[in-house]
């Protein structure tokens, strides 16, 4: 079972996580536009390329990084068997500016944590921060599908890890 576990930690993409979207997938789901640049929350500006017609331009080659990251964590829970807890706001029953309390708690309790962090937000909280759009129907679409894929193929490899521990 040590090997099981400790298998996954020898390689550095060890479930191909970064074959799963391309930098035309983010870009084609809108995941580069962020908010109106009086909106910016001061510590996204490192994920910023820029501004165009007073939006904010959000950089992909950085959301790919962070994407990969996340997504690479998430699967390395889901192959150990873990608990994943997804939550999502609902912008009329809070106040975009303050962390969701779920977020402050997990950090208060060192519990990991995922989240796309749009240019209006503070990334600080989360372990696994996404610089992208949490506003478009396409990008929260786009994120839903790689993370469901994410964890399939995790639960997979586990499932061959474990066939293929049982043969020898």
């Amino acid at each position: 079972d040590d090997k099981l576990l400790s298998e996954p930690l020898s390689h550095p993409d060890f479930f191909n996580v970064k074959e799963l979207f391309s930098l035309k997938d983010l870009f084609d789901a809108r995941v580069h536009l962020g908010h109106k640049k009086g909106c910016r929350h001061r510590f996204m500006e490192p994920y910023i390329f820029g501004c165009r017609l007073d939006q904010d331009i959000i950089d992909l080659d950085q959301t790919m990084q962070h994407l990969q990251l996340a997504l690479n964590f998430t699967a390395h829970i889901a192959y150990r068997k873990g608990i994943i807890l997804f939550v999502s706001r609902k912008r009329h029953l809070n106040n975009v500016f303050e962390p969701h309390v779920a977020i402050r708690d997990a950090a208060k309790m060192n519990i990991p944590t995922v989240g796309v962090v749009d240019t209006n937000c503070n990334p600080c909280l989360i372990t696994y921060p996404i610089p992208g759009n949490d506003d478009s129907p396409t990008a929260m679409e786009l994120y839903c599908k790689l993370f469901k894929m994410t964890i399939i193929r995790a639960k997979d490899k586990r499932k061959q890890t474990e066939v293929f521990e049982e043969l020898r």
